[in-house]
């Protein structure tokens, strides 16, 4: 992956408000699970998408962090390799998106998104899922126009439901149920993720 540039921007109660993103490091890994609580609340393992994440690891090179100058992590995006349905092509599913609560507001999320798009572009996938807020994620293209001959494997709300066609008609004809396609964790290190 090529150098991420540093951006600057105006962040809310923060002094120095520079941060710079990148691919997520193995020592993330403790830092970032506490950020996903922060952000997210105690039933972030609860939701659909996670039955997809469970066990795997992220698509290669699409787990991105935002630091702040003092290095530590303020957020994070993540993306996983699906299939659409049965004998479905593939896609990404995205998610979770999330931006330190004390930070939040300041591009940081936004930027996340940008560069998750762009590099999942860039390695030639085709589309990318994600459950989320339509009116912030229709800002980068999403829309539940392409889904509604898809599910996610446990409920959902179906008009979050959204799609970023990444190549033009990679969605076309998809139907079913989103199956987890990604490289799988060892024994041990699914226990602990």
């Amino acid at each position: 992956m090529n150098a991420l540039p540093v951006v600057t921007t105006e962040i809310p109660s923060v002094t120095s408000p520079a941060f710079v993103l990148g691919p997520e490091r193995l020592q993330d890994v403790t830092p970032r699970e506490m950020l996903l609580d922060r952000a997210m609340g105690p039933n972030r393992k609860r939701k659909s998408s996670e039955k997809l994440r469970r066990g795997r690891k992220p698509a290669e090179g699409l787990a991105l962090v935002a630091r702040d100058e003092d290095e530590r992590l303020i957020g994070t995006v993540r993306l996983w390799n699906v299939k659409l349905g049965e004998r479905g092509r593939s896609a990404l599913l995205l998610g979770p998106l999330a931006v330190e609560p004390s930070v939040k507001c300041g591009g940081i999320g936004s930027a996340l998104m940008r560069e998750a798009i762009a590099e999942a572009r860039r390695l030639g996938h085709g589309a990318i899922l994600l459950v989320g807020d339509p009116e912030y994620y229709e800002r980068f293209g999403f829309t539940a126009r392409k889904t509604g001959d898809l599910a996610m494997p446990g409920p959902f709300e179906r008009h979050r439901f959204l799609a970023l066609e990444l190549i033009e008609g990679w969605l076309d004809g998809a139907v079913g149920t989103l199956k987890a396609s990604g490289r799988k964790f060892g024994a041990v290190l699914a226990k602990a993720g």
